[in-house]
């Protein structure tokens, strides 16, 4: 149990940046004398841009996967927050709206049941670690979203793709499939190795309610089977992407065979001029 007193309500609002970002230079940058592991969130006051003490009231947390997530901050507290922090984190200079958002809200309520929502939960006490796993679950689901709305970009201008071979048109300079595999490969590598969508928070493991509570949203917000969904359509776009390679390697090879032919007809000819053209 923490010592700090509990609030009737508990509002979080989690956003998701472009890329992985580095905690650990942040750190150094807002002059926070420690090394943050890999796996451990920051969380500041949104205001000082310190280390958040036990009596804050209004914290916001920072994930090395890119999100960003506001507990029981107002929206001017949150704009002045995030423009603060464009001078330190790259990736809201280039991020002028941050359209990914997730909502979600915990009420203490000591003689209610517990109720547990995709956008909501009713607890009859307060804990630390609840909110720190409700801060961990939305950020990891408002990143699979923004993952989630590229993929199906890319499977969009796939589609076309298709849609023009089927046309017998086959169009494909190198240097697009390459960037079209690319992409879906770092689609597959931010939601294994940054947003660690099958991996459990830390505390989980020494405590059995909090490991409870961590499946029961992890389940409500279908971690694993938007992950899975996100992985079988990335196969699906390698797939079709190595097809679009090997056919266009096999038209090259084929224009190649003509030339190498046409040139020993042209030496067949030639040879034939010299010797009996006269």
């Amino acid at each position: 149990m923490s010592d700090q007193p509990a609030l009737q309500q508990y509002c979080f609002i989690a956003f998701a940046l472009n890329g992985e970002l580095d905690l650990n230079r942040l750190a150094t940058r807002l002059r926070i004398d420690r090394k943050y592991r890999w796996e451990e969130p920051m969380r500041l006051n949104p205001v000082t841009f310190t280390p958040s003490a036990p009596g804050d009231t209004v914290w916001v947390y920072l994930y090395y996967f890119g999100g960003l997530v506001f507990l029981n901050c107002s929206d001017d507290v949150m704009a002045r927050c995030i423009e603060g922090l464009k001078q330190h984190i790259e990736q809201l200079k280039e991020q002028p709206q941050l359209r990914f958002r997730e909502d979600y809200l915990l009420e203490i309520a000591p003689s209610a049941e517990p109720a547990i929502s995709n956008d909501s939960a009713v607890l009859p006490a307060f804990k630390q670690e609840l909110l720190e796993i409700i801060c961990f679950t939305v950020a990891k689901s408002v990143a699979l979203e923004q993952i989630e709305e590229r993929v199906d970009t890319v499977f969009d201008e796939m589609g076309v793709m298709i849609n023009r071979l089927g046309q017998g048109l086959l169009e494909l300079p190198d240097k697009q499939l390459a960037r079209l595999a690319s992409t879906i490969l770092n689609f597959k590598y931010t939601s294994i190795a940054h947003i660690m969508v099958l991996d459990k928070p830390e505390i989980t493991w020494d405590n059995d309610e909090a490991d409870r509570f961590y499946l029961t949203l992890s389940n409500l917000f279908e971690l694993r089977t938007r992950y899975q969904e996100i992985k079988h359509k990335t196969e699906t776009l390698l797939d079709v992407t190595d097809v679009f390679s090997n056919l266009s390697h096999a038209r090259r090879s084929a224009r190649l065979e003509w030339i190498i032919i046409l040139l020993i007809a042209f030496d067949i000819i030639m040879t034939l001029w010299e010797k009996f053209g006269h």
